[in-house]
């Protein structure tokens, strides 16, 4: 069973780069016809597509988040980081990584198949 873990600071300043971390056990991030995506869910409002990273370790992100959303992988710990420069407050949302198979649309959410617990991110000054 592939179990996804995001950890970060809950509290982040406007204009400070947020650092996340997804931790994935029971799978590796290498294998497979996958992609280990980021998704993030502002409050009252729906899910936000922000990008993922495929098994080979290619990008891709959403248009509007391109600039300044960074995703990558360490191989050695099996983990995704997400990195976000220059935040702003409308950056405040529950993160969550996923896993979708390879053939599944980005937007299409009921067809991942792993999610992580998710893990509120403020931003505040």
């Amino acid at each position: 069973q592939v179990q996804l873990q995001e950890s970060g600071p809950g509290l982040v300043k406007p204009s400070q780069t947020l650092s996340l971390t997804c931790a994935v056990s029971g799978g590796s991030i290498t294998t497979g016809y996958y992609d280990w995506s980021w998704i993030r869910q502002p409050p009252g409002k729906g899910k936000e597509w922000i990008g993922y990273i495929t098994v080979g370790g290619t990008t891709y992100y959403s248009p509007s988040l391109k600039s300044r959303a960074s995703i990558s992988r360490d191989t050695s710990k099996n983990q995704i980081p997400l990195q976000l420069c220059s935040v702003t407050p409308e950056v405040t949302a529950v993160y969550y990584c996923a896993r979708k198979p390879g053939a599944v649309y980005w937007s299409d959410y009921d067809k991942y198949d792993f999610w992580g617990q998710g893990t509120q991110v403020t931003v505040s000054s």
